[in-house]
């Protein structure tokens, strides 16, 4: 059961990101780090919120 949620979970994900099934499987085998600017390229994030003088909250 907890094998079949896993893949679900990846399914989701890889839907909603766009990144290929096998990717997001790879990425999801163990902590997976990513920068604000990556997480937006994945599609997990729309949008990084930046203040007016270029700093970030």
């Amino acid at each position: 059961e907890t094998i079949a949620l896993k893949r679900t979970l990846e399914e989701i994900m890889s839907e909603h990101t766009g990144q290929p099934l096998d990717r997001v499987s790879k990425d999801m085998e163990r902590d997976y780090f990513m920068t604000p600017q990556e997480a937006q390229e994945y599609g997990i994030i729309d949008n990084v919120i930046v203040h007016r003088d270029g700093s970030r909250p």
